[in-house]
């Protein structure tokens, strides 16, 4: 082949195979540092800075150029918040959505929940519960998932990118929204949560996430199939396919899952939960790892379903 035919030739496939974007850690550290500061107070259910929060990731949804999928307001102006009241108080979502072209409306779910603990001023020394790991480092999976996918080509599949309010206090965010939810749930072909994904389990592989309830549907093996660094969850004993915003879902007969590499770490729900614990490379790796697998649950037409059995029930 002459000089000049192979770089028509390499040109023309630049152009047909674009590459994909990638998830930089630049990113993943300036989210995390932001959702987990000192200044956010915890993220406390139903606080203020718990609001802060969903308006902030809000706003990244809208830089990201997603639809809003939060409230409309009296002038019919959408937002990316959605508040759900509550018997004392409110707590707060943040919506966006990635519009697919699927005709038949078939949607996919990234969810985390942006709460944490808050303050506890009888505490001793640090009275702060930052949640770096449980779950600002859930938001930013989500956070960049949405940046990377909104860059890429329109998917045929929508994505909706959630990020729940209260989950510590009983999951308040996630169960308005399966009640009110935008699209039918039988509509709804996967949902993907991610809760505690900062550091590494180290009873997997090095750059390895695990995906709660791994047996129970076809979901996690196509995945990694796919390419996705996931495994099943080395710690069935915590029972943590039912402690997530999934669960609701999965009760509702949506495939739902949790991803995580959590290992049991002893900064759980305590003030030493910070963003100096996280280990940014290993997070930008393992999420890095799942952009071609989702894009590609996005753009198919494999619709993953519960293996004989295993299908959830109270």
């Amino acid at each position: 082949m002459n000089t000049r035919l192979f770089r028509s030739v390499l040109i023309l496939l630049v152009i047909a195979c674009p590459a994909v974007a990638q998830i930089k850690e630049q990113n993943v550290r300036a989210e995390l540092s932001f959702l987990a500061s000192d200044a956010m107070q915890g993220r406390g259910s139903g606080t203020v800075y718990e609001r802060i929060a969903a308006e902030y990731i809000g706003s990244q949804f809208r830089q990201f150029g997603l639809e809003p999928g939060g409230d409309t307001d009296s002038a019919g102006i959408k937002s990316f918040v959605q508040q759900v009241a509550l018997q004392s108080g409110a707590t707060w979502n943040a919506i966006g959505v990635l519009r697919g072209s699927d005709p038949a409306g078939e949607a996919i779910m990234l969810s985390a929940h942006l709460d944490h603990l808050g303050v506890n001023e009888a505490a001793t020394g640090d009275k702060i519960f930052n949640g770096a790991d449980d779950d600002a480092s859930g938001c930013v999976a989500v956070l960049e998932l949405a940046r990377t996918l909104a860059a890429s080509k329109r998917p045929r599949r929508t994505i909706y990118f959630v990020c729940f309010g209260s989950e510590e206090r009983g999951g308040f965010g996630s169960q308005y929204f399966i009640d009110h939810s935008p699209v039918p749930l039988t509509n709804i072909v996967a949902d993907l949560t991610f809760e505690m994904l900062g550091r590494p389990d180290a009873k997997v592989a090095a750059g390895t996430l695990w995906l709660t309830g791994f047996e129970r549907s076809t979901l996690g093996p196509e995945l990694a199939r796919q390419g996705a660094a996931l495994v099943a969850d080395p710690h069935p004993e915590q029972s943590f396919f039912r402690r997530s915003d999934n669960y609701p879902l999965a009760l509702r007969g949506v495939i739902a899952h949790t991803i995580s590499s959590f290992g049991l770490h002893t900064d759980y729900h305590r003030p030493s939960d910070e963003v100096s614990k996280i280990d940014f490379p290993f997070m930008t790796q393992s999420l890095n790892s799942l952009v071609k697998p989702i894009q590609w649950l996005a753009n198919s037409k494999f619709r993953p379903a519960w293996l004989p059995g295993q299908a959830p029930t109270r």
